[in-house]
């Protein structure tokens, strides 16, 4: 028995030694499992307790359980010590310099074509000295017809047939009306563009019930058609490349006077109508020139609705265009039909980062 409870003092002893002098947690876990685990001596011995002489069984039992609270105490004093300190040298490392930029997120999307087209088209004309002004999508029958003499029983409100609140009250055809509510508000010069949504009863692979235009309204002294094309020269060769060219083609408006259809030179064919290959260009089948807008002088009868406000037609005249948001991302990126932009299938959309 002596030498059972000597032994188990002096493992004590060594236990502790080597508690003291471990350096990290790590290697006190290793000391746990080597003075107090399933195959350590000590553990050996009260296991073997029951073998020994019955005299014996207390005393070295006594002694061991003495051992192990005495080498638990160590560790677990030791372990605190170094879990106190590996903690500090842990925040100090991982110290944070707060002035540094963050991790910028991850990206949660991407603007929609229609949106990057529009904002394109906002940034030439901005650069061209356009500024931007939106209105109401809810628009009353006098600025959306009326204003822009567009009569009553004018034939061309039958083109633009749409959706009605009230007699008086419907969705706008176009963004034209804010050419009024523009010169309303501020009398002459005005150089403004107006984006935004309009609806009208179509559909189809070209056409569908709501779609995003541009307008255009540049009202001062001295403008003339030259300018208009001179803007629209400009427009065209920063959206589909400097190498273009336009031509203006005679139409009607019911608000401009005179009315023009602006064409541009064809990107794919290089205005020649043929395909390196010698076939004919599908894109502008065969014309060379590409339809992308209407314009026109604005028409004296429009300004009288604004005279009060400084807009008489005998000293300012200016020029007003409209394009469609959805055609000028077609042509550009050759897309073949209207209603892809809207169906939503991301195997389309993620084509255009």
């Amino acid at each position: 028995m002596p030498d059972a409870a000597g032994r188990l003092d002096e493992l004590r002893r060594e236990a502790e030694a080597a508690v003291r002098s471990a350096s990290s947690t790590a290697e006190l876990e290793d000391l746990r499992v080597r003075y107090l685990g399933r195959k350590s001596e000590l553990t050996g011995v009260l296991r073997g307790i029951g073998e020994l002489p019955p005299e014996e069984r207390g005393p070295v039992g006594q002694a061991a359980n003495a051992a192990r609270s005495a080498m638990e105490s160590a560790l677990a004093e030791r372990i605190a010590a170094l879990d106190a300190s590996e903690l500090d040298e842990r925040l100090a490392a991982d110290r944070i310099d707060v002035t540094l930029p963050g991790d910028p997120p991850p990206h949660p999307g991407r603007l929609h074509l229609i949106t990057q087209t529009r904002r394109e088209i906002e940034d030439v004309f901005v650069g061209l000295g356009f500024s931007v002004v939106e209105g109401p999508e809810i628009e009353f029958d006098y600025y959306n017809f009326t204003a822009l003499n567009f009569l009553p029983d004018h034939p061309a409100r039958a083109m633009q047939d749409t959706f009605y609140v009230s007699d008086d009250v419907l969705l706008r055809t176009h963004t034209s009306p804010l050419q009024v509510r523009t010169m309303e508000v501020q009398p002459p010069p005005v150089y403004a563009i107006m984006p935004g949504r309009v609806y009208r009863r179509d559909s189809d692979a070209t056409h569908t019930p709501m779609f995003n235009q541009v307008e255009g309204l540049a009202v001062d002294e001295d403008i003339t058609l030259g300018d208009l094309q001179g803007v629209l020269l400009e427009f065209a060769r920063a959206i589909f490349g400097q190498e273009r060219e336009i031509r203006l083609r005679s139409s009607y408006f019911p608000f401009t006077e005179p009315s023009v259809e602006a064409d541009v030179s064809c990107f794919q064919c290089g205005g020649s109508g043929a395909l390196p290959d010698g076939s004919r260009d599908p894109l502008c089948k065969g014309s060379g020139w590409l339809e992308i807008l209407g314009a026109g002088m604005v028409d004296p009868n429009v300004y009288g609705f604004v005279a009060d406000n400084g807009y008489d037609p005998e000293r300012v005249q200016g020029f007003a265009f409209g394009m469609g948001i959805e055609r000028i991302a077609m042509l550009r990126h050759g897309v073949p039909d209207l209603r892809m932009f809207f169906d939503n299938d991301l195997r389309f959309l993620e084509q255009f980062p």
